[in-house]
């Protein structure tokens, strides 16, 4: 073995004498001359690990252009924007950039919408739980009806939902529309308590052609007690396609109209109340009632 293999052969040491060599600040030119070292390979296994020195460092043209690259993708701009900016290539953004945050390209109006949306998602929740529990304590307060005041209330609920005579038009006719099931079995119950008899009850749904109409139907027989085959024919709206309709999906039942056969003494008795009504809630010291 000659002397240079030897010398090879003692790769610790040579690696460690090459090391304090960097370290000193000399280049791979110059370790390689001190230590008569000419295997390229070899010499680059001896500094692994080691950075070089600065100043061997070559300055590169474009290391300018990758600093403002940066800088205007951190001001929010496309690869597009910072192109026309640069002149330079997408690609060479792209591999600057590309570390940092993505762009968000939606408008502040969309990003306003984004953030009320996550916003919500949060509150949502809460505003729900207070609000559920503010109905359920109300309805607790409501506590039992008195004959009177179901009476009063369904008098109330058809002034404001069911059909009128005018003076110009006197029709005394009791027919009472609504979407509101649970508005539905309110009136039901009043009609139950003036003594109507069911027999004398007329049901028909008026719904959109576009819906579901036999399971409305279905749905609001069952409600009201009776057979599907007991309903009037159903009255079907025509969908107007310049309007946007709101009342769609598995809950858009139309509404039950609910008529009372022979109804006009009836009527009377519930204008009557009403006005009584009126008269007593506007009638001088009521603003101190108890």
């Amino acid at each position: 073995m000659t002397a240079e293999m030897n010398r090879y052969a003692d790769f610790e040491g040579l690696r460690e004498q090459a090391l304090t060599l960097r370290r000193e600040g000399l280049s791979l030119r110059q370790i390689r001359d001190r230590l008569k070292i000419f295997n390229n390979d070899l010499l680059q296994r001896l500094v692994k690990g080691e950075p070089p020195p600065e100043w061997t460092k070559r300055p590169r043209a474009k290391d300018d252009l990758r600093a403002r690259a940066r800088e205007l993708r951190l001001q929010g701009m496309t690869y597009d924007q910072i192109q026309v900016e640069l002149g330079c290539s997408k690609s060479s953004i792209s591999l600057w950039v590309r570390d940092l945050p993505k762009v968000d390209r939606r408008t502040p109006t969309e990003q306003g919408r984004e953030a009320a949306r996550k916003r919500w998602e949060h509150e949502g929740p809460l505003r729900e739980a207070i609000r559920t529990a503010a109905v359920q304590e109300a309805a607790k307060a409501a506590g039992e009806l008195t004959a009177r005041e179901l009476f009063l209330t369904g008098v109330t609920l058809y002034w404001a939902e069911g059909s009128k005579s005018k003076p110009y038009r006197r029709d005394e006719t009791v027919a009472f529309i609504n979407s509101d099931p649970d508005v539905i079995r309110v009136y039901l119950a009043w009609l139950d308590l003036l003594g109507i008899a069911r027999d004398r009850l007329r049901f028909r749904v008026m719904i959109h052609e576009s819906a579901d109409v036999g399971g409305a139907e279905q749905y609001w027989a069952d409600l009201a007690g009776i057979s599907p085959s007991e309903l009037q024919k159903t009255t079907l709206k025509k969908h107007n396609p310049k309007t946007v309709r709101k009342n769609t999906g598995a809950e858009y039942r139309g509404c039950l109209i609910v008529r009372v056969s022979a109804g006009s003494d009836l009527y009377r008795r519930i204008e009557g109340s009403w006005y009584g009504i009126v008269g007593a809630a506007t009638a001088p010291g009521t603003q101190n009632r108890a």
